[in-house]
Order: C-alpha cells, then structure tokens, then sequence
C-alpha cells in the first residue's frame, strides 16, 4: 500500500509526539494501521508525504543510491537572478560537503492553485520575495533551505509537489489518497 498525503504546515512526519505541549502528527489525520512514512518533511515545511505498510518500498524510495527525484516549490527572499540558479544547477557547498547538482528555476508568481498558508508567511514591503522550482536527487537533513541560504535567498515557505512519479496534484492540505503505482 502507499498513500500520498498533503502534510500541513506545523504536522511532525511522525504519528506521536513525547513533547509538553504534544504537537501536531500523522495520527489527526491518517487512520490507517500499520503504515508510517517513507522519508520526512521538516515541520515548518508542506507538501507531499508517501507513507507505507511495504518496508521494501519504503527502503526504495529513501535509499540515497536510489536517485529518487523530489520537486520543491521554494518562496524565497529576495529575486533569484541567473547566477545564483547556476550555482543551485551546479550544486552547492554546505557545511557537511558539496550538494548534486540541482534542477532550479524561477517561477513568475506562486502557482494559482496553492493554498494560503496558517500562519502566513511574514511580508515585508521593502525585501522582495521570489517563487523557486527545485528538484533534488538526494535528502539531507533541511537540505533545500540550506542550499537556498547558502546563494543568499533564504526559504519562508517550502512546498515538496513531487517525489518520483507522484505529484501533490490537487490534493489538498490534511488530505491523503492511495497511489496505484511508483516510478
């Protein structure tokens, strides 16, 4: 079995939660036994999730060696200009050593289809803000916002939209749907 759901912004990738106060997980919105989460979303990030009961498939779609591609939607601050998507394209240095290269391209504007984030994502009128479309063939840990901080345009929201074959399509925030297959 695998699922794919819209992970809200604020939800841990996870079903419990030991912290005082709890916070929010899988488990308000996923009632499904004996299925867990095939990779991770940061908590402050949004987007699509796969979750399975199939270890197997589950080892497939997180094994590094498996060159899984995951698509980001990235509101950065400040505009990207063509210099700084090359040295996404190119990869990036971080601190724990050199990213693949990377899809990366600006978009024009937020795609229409994109819901409002609670809360809202901080504006301020004097520091412009731009839409990045990445995608990655690796996943370190809160890889996409440091890539983007490391080219001086830092991440406010970061929507994952897909991983291998499956898209976040329409599905919306807290939803979940079954996935006949995986590419």
């Amino acid at each position: 079995m695998l699922i794919a759901f819209n992970k809200p912004y604020g939800v841990l990738c996870q079903f419990t939660d030991r912290t005082v106060p709890a916070r929010r997980t899988l488990a308000e919105f996923i009632r499904i036994p004996d299925i867990y989460p095939a990779g991770r979303l940061d908590y402050d990030s949004e987007g699509l999730l796969l979750l399975t009961d199939d270890g197997t498939l589950a080892h497939r779609l997180t094994e590094p060696r498996s060159n899984t591609a995951k698509t980001y939607l990235a509101q950065v601050e400040g505009v990207a200009d063509e210099a700084r998507l090359e040295k996404l394209r190119r990869g990036t240095p971080l601190n724990d050593g050199m990213t693949l290269a990377a899809g990366a391209r600006m978009l024009d504007h937020a795609p229409e289809w994109l819901w409002p984030r609670d809360p809202p994502v901080r504006f301020r009128k004097t520091v412009p803000d731009s839409w990045l479309e990445l995608t990655l063939r690796e996943g370190r840990n809160r890889q996409v916002r440091r890539m983007t901080a490391a080219v001086g345009l830092p991440t406010l929201r970061l929507i994952r939209v897909r991983i291998g074959s499956v898209e976040l399509g329409s599905l919306a925030p807290g939803a979940h749907r079954s996935v006949e297959e995986f590419r």
